[in-house]
């Protein structure tokens, strides 16, 4: 409020997003694609369409604590830069989510985080993660389609074979969710098992090592794994991506 960048208005507290120049990098929007993907009405004690609650008012009922601007409750982006601050410090390495939460979360964190801290940033890398895709929608809890890992486990995969399966897309491209996939990545674990023998892990291949310093890209890295002729080597470079660590038949 000091500084400009918030407001209080109808007992609401608000930020001033014209206040911060940078905000919409990390989402790479302009202003009419930023209005555009709003997730509420434009409220009449707003001074800018894009502004966003930081503190809101809570009705007789709900949850609420005493502050400044009257009994409210914490606006939803507030949760991250709370906890991040609270137990990480101001800045933090990584920061991640799906790719759904750039913008407005993300965005707005960024946003509210910079400015309480005199304009450092919240997070040094940022990693937004495709989805799994079960066919014409995404894995969700509220649709229902959730398959969890200790249900595949039940049905007798291994958790190599699940993490061989997640690694098998680039973090940032849509997984299909589907069983052959789960089989097909099966019998691709069984052949580096087999290739690798019983050798005693060595140095990683520097080739595969590349490819995961390309903004992790485990699809390069796994193809390369294929290539590798060393089986000491094969195991170590394995072992990088959480694989090839116990014996096949455990």
């Amino acid at each position: 409020i000091e500084h400009g960048n918030a407001y209080a208005a109808d007992g609401h507290l608000l930020f001033n997003v014209p206040s911060h120049q940078d905000y919409g990098a990390l989402s790479r929007r302009d202003r009419d694609a930023m209005l555009a993907g709003a997730r509420v009405e434009v409220a009449p004690y707003k001074r800018d369409p894009a502004d966003f609650v930081l503190w809101k008012p809570s009705p007789p009922g709900v949850v609420g604590w005493d502050s400044p601007w009257g009994r409210g409750r914490p606006g939803w982006h507030i949760e991250c830069s709370a906890m991040i601050e609270a137990h990480l410090g101001e800045t933090i390495d990584i920061h991640g989510g799906g790719l759904d939460l750039i913008f407005p979360h993300h965005e707005n964190e960024i946003a509210q985080s910079r400015c309480a801290h005199r304009g450092i940033p919240l997070a040094r890398y940022w990693v937004h993660n495709g989805f799994v895709d079960m066919g014409s929608e995404k894995m969700s809890k509220s649709i229902g389609n959730i398959v969890t890992p200790a249900e595949l486990l039940e049905q007798g995969h291994r958790g190599e074979t699940l993490r061989l399966a997640l690694l098998s897309a680039h973090y940032r491209q849509a997984l299909a969710g589907k069983e052959e996939l789960v089989a097909e990545q099966k019998k691709r674990l069984e052949r580096l098992y087999r290739r690798a023998g019983a050798a005693e892990p060595s140095t990683p291949d520097e080739e595969f090592i590349e490819a995961l310093s390309d903004d992790l890209n485990t699809p390069a890295a796994l193809s390369r794994m294929g290539e590798i002729d060393d089986p000491a080597v094969l195991r170590a470079s394995g072992h990088l991506l959480g694989l090839l660590n116990v014996p096949e038949k455990e």
